[in-house]
């Protein structure tokens, strides 16, 4: 299973319990909300780690780079598209 299909399958977990989405939540409080955030998926038995979050957003971005205007300096500013675990917050807050 790749972090995409574990992201989607905690999110799905999260939907149905409250504890365990308020505990996701929770982590943007922590000194270090990543490593924290993968420790729950994994006690929630989806392994993820750190490494494995970083990668997935910056493939993510990599790819969008790529698809507007050939990845050139002209490409829209997409920071905030390289961050797996804000774009799952916000998911999740949205519930």
């Amino acid at each position: 299973m790749n972090c995409s299909d574990t992201l989607d399958r905690l999110f799905e977990k999260a939907k149905a319990d409250e504890a365990l989405r308020q505990k996701l939540i929770d982590t943007k409080k922590s000194d270090n909300p990543l490593a924290d955030f993968c420790s729950i998926a994994t006690e929630n038995g989806l392994e993820l780690s750190v490494m494995d979050m970083i990668n997935q957003g910056e493939e993510f971005y990599a790819e969008i780079k790529r698809s507007t205007n050939g990845g050139g300096e002209n490409s829209p500013d997409l920071d905030e598209w390289n961050d797996e675990y804000n774009i799952f917050m916000m998911r999740l807050e949205a519930l």
